[in-house]
């Protein structure tokens, strides 16, 4: 799908954290002063894909004024580069003023996505990929269930991930008005849940996290779950998959002090292996897969790409379309809640932490884990060419597999 297996995700969360203070977290990793040489680094490592955002409440100026000022470094740096991105429209940050419960904000956003398709099309090359609305699962219960994000509101997680699909399947109408052919690649966090050994009785509970709550949004773009709001397959696309080492837990365990709920130990027999989360996605809507966000932290971040790429390797063997695997974030970023905080996640991370564009230090373990698995890049590219798979649909590559066993 992409010119490399392997792609660089580019942190660019904006929105009001639960102070209420305003981030940006392009301009907190200075990547919106070193664009061209982050894109020149990652060519050079091999690194031809990557997922970029455009910030929404910085391009759209209200009554159908849009200012792409702040895009246009990004696209000429990736067409220099030559470097694919996958255009993220909608990071938890949305224009000021804008109610996400009213009837405006679907139309607001479709005109929006409208107006970034023609632009990303006129000056693009190849095929163009957005993610409309990011992790709409997790914005629905940070910013409507816990009123950690913006809108700040409590005990409507529900209804916000309502509203959120409803949005993206109006801005993915708009995209291919707007760019014929255009891919979408939809992502949300894959959680799994483990019921505790001595409390049985909670299976059902568990049961339905696993098996229903998780997968909600993604029902809903393909029309599975209420069908009214005009979702298909087709809206669906490629399903993109945001997994990282916390993504397991004991159901009802106690938050640490840091208010982060424990994950399931490696060696937890409960803790499900990334190939088989990733497999029952894949099963569950019969189409091409993404890990479209994935690291860990310190010293963990080179076992942990190979791990990842072991996983994925198993299942471009066994013929699972998956397309990519996205290391995010590739620099390391500035908390949401606490700015002066940094944690060190990415490829790169800053020497001085009040100066992200300045000195940035590689992170000789990712690095070694990257350059140990090139393997899989060559691997998946063999694949697609035996099975002739380029050119088709997720779901006719499905069937040709099908067919083929």
């Amino acid at each position: 799908m992409f010119r490399s297996f392997f792609l660089a995700g580019f942190e660019g969360s904006t929105g009001y954290n639960r102070h209420g203070h305003w981030f940006d977290q392009v301009v907190a990793t200075g990547h919106d002063r070193t664009v061209d040489e982050d894109y020149r680094k990652l060519a050079e490592l091999g690194l031809r894909a990557a997922r970029e955002t455009i910030r929404w409440p910085l391009v759209d100026l209200g009554r159908g004024r849009y200012d792409f000022s702040t895009v246009e470094p990004f696209v000429e740096a990736a067409r220099r580069h030559r470097v694919e991105v996958i255009w993220d429209l909608f990071h938890y940050g949305y224009p000021q003023g804008l109610d996400l419960w009213s009837e405006e904000f679907p139309k607001r956003f479709a005109d929006y996505c409208y107006a970034v398709g023609r632009y990303i099309a006129r000056r693009g090359e190849g095929t163009c990929a957005f993610t409309p609305v990011n992790e709409p699962s997790f914005m629905a219960y940070a910013g409507g269930e816990k009123g950690l994000f913006a809108p700040h509101v409590t005990g409507r997680g529900w209804d916000l991930k309502v509203a959120l699909t409803r949005a993206a399947i109006a801005g993915i109408n708009a995209l291919w008005a707007a760019c014929p052919g255009a891919r979408m690649v939809n992502v949300d966090p894959l959680c799994r849940v483990a019921c505790p050994f001595d409390r049985l009785d909670l299976e059902e509970e568990v049961r339905e996290f696993n098996e229903r709550l998780v997968f909600q949004s993604w029902d809903m773009l393909c029309g599975r779950l209420l069908p009214e709001l005009g979702g298909s397959r087709e809206h669906l696309d490629v399903v993109g998959i945001n997994y990282y080492w916390t993504n397991q837990w004991e159901w009802g365990a106690a938050p640490r002090e840091d208010g982060v709920v424990p994950p399931l130990g490696d060696d937890d027999p409960r803790r499900w292996p990334l190939g088989e989360l990733v497999r029952s996605v894949w099963r569950r809507y019969d189409g091409e897969v993404m890990i479209t966000e994935t690291s860990h932290i310190g010293d963990h971040r080179g076992r942990w790409l190979r791990e990842v790429a072991d996983e994925a390797e198993r299942l471009v063997l066994d013929g699972v379309p998956i397309r990519g695997v996205c290391l995010y974030p590739i620099l390391g970023m500035r908390e949401w809640h606490d700015p002066d905080s940094w944690t060190p996640m990415g490829l790169w991370d800053p020497v001085c932490h009040r100066d992200p564009c300045g000195t940035r230090l590689i992170c000789t373990s990712m690095l070694e884990a990257l350059q140990s698995v090139r393997h899989v890049d060559e691997l998946h590219h063999a694949a697609l060419n035996h099975r002739g798979w380029s050119g088709l649909s997720g779901r006719q590559r499905r069937r040709r597999q099908m067919a083929a066993e």
